[in-house]
């Protein structure tokens, strides 16, 4: 980004969030690419963007960080990064400095249409990311493009016959469908009211890299049910960004991110027909889950209420929901 008000802003904002700001570069030749967009009724949005001669578009390979890259596990990616030289060279360079050190490479192609002098460059540069990478997420919309089938099952099979380890093809409301050599699995999202969708996409891939990254596996050795459980969790995070205005909503609970527990109450929220709230002759919270265990329940979510400083717990039987 560039030294100025835009550029700082936005290392500000990383900061405040958490995030280790090392890697970014504030130059004082170039300014901070903007972009505006315009939120649609829906949730839905339109891009425009202010970027001839942006800092981003002009970084060389002498700006990038190496030693961070060695050090790390995984290198993620965008294809906006292609557009132009001489970001583009550069990108390759880090890509491969990354796979010399082993990391994992991560890809996001993200096609906005404004930024290419036409659709086959940038259906040429975005494919030529494709062999590097071993995780890739794009969304329907992108399949065509990216692999030339519109089915995105198809599309998918496509993109791991050319080398990805683990593809992930996000669906909008519908969730995502992830592939892996063993197959392919459909992982349903959460139904909420999206107030914009600005920032879902890479919300949804940075929950499911977070679970990747927590792992400990490589890439190949991950099973399509292990994927969908890190989508799961992707789709979570996604469902919390569109319930915000803005691409950059707090996911804090406590540790710094969404826990497991949040996403399995959102499954009961979707999942479930009816909630009851029971009431039992203890205090003890203890006796009272063993008590309906013995009745056929299982705990589904354990957790603590906050505002009423007390532990709670939900049973669920069948389509039968109970808190205690």
């Amino acid at each position: 980004a560039g030294n100025d008000m835009h550029g700082r802003f936005l290392k500000e904002t990383l900061e405040q969030c958490g995030i280790d700001s090392t890697g970014f570069t504030l130059s004082d030749d170039y300014f901070t690419t903007l972009a505006f967009v315009d939120v649609k009724p829906d949730g839905e949005r339109e891009f425009s963007f202010a970027r001839n001669h942006g800092a981003d578009k002009m970084l060389e390979k002498s700006d990038v960080p190496l030693e961070l890259i060695r050090s790390s596990g995984i290198l993620h990616i965008g294809s906006i990064s292609l557009t132009d030289e001489p970001v583009r060279s550069t990108t390759f360079f880090a890509v491969q400095k990354a796979k010399e050190a082993g990391c994992v490479i991560s890809y996001d192609p993200n096609y906005r249409a404004s930024l290419w002098k036409s659709e086959e460059l940038a259906k040429k540069q975005m494919r030529s990311m494709i062999p590097y990478a071993d995780l890739m997420k794009i969304s329907e919309e992108e399949t065509f493009l990216l692999t030339g089938e519109s089915d995105y099952q198809n599309a998918a099979k496509v993109l791991i016959q050319g080398g990805v380890k683990i593809v992930v093809v996000t669906l909008g409301k519908l969730g995502a469908y992830v592939q892996t050599k063993q197959g392919g699995q459909l992982v349903k999202g959460f139904r909420n009211k999206a107030i914009d969708a600005t920032g879902a996409g890479d919300a949804f891939w940075g929950g499911f890299l977070f679970q990747f990254s927590r792992c400990g596996k490589n890439p190949e050795s991950i099973a399509v049910e292990e994927a969908a459980e890190f989508a799961d969790f992707g789709n979570a995070v996604a469902s919390v960004c569109v319930q915000k205005h803005g691409a950059v909503p707090e996911y804090d609970t406590g540790h710094g991110t969404i826990e497991r527990r949040e996403v399995r109450s959102m499954k009961l929220q979707d999942n479930a027909t009816g909630f009851q709230h029971i009431g039992f002759p203890t205090n003890d919270l203890q006796e009272t889950i063993a008590f309906y265990e013995k009745l056929g329940f299982r705990v589904a979510l354990h957790t603590y209420n906050e505002e009423a400083g007390e532990a709670v717990a939900f049973l669920q039987l069948g389509n039968l929901m109970l808190e205690i």
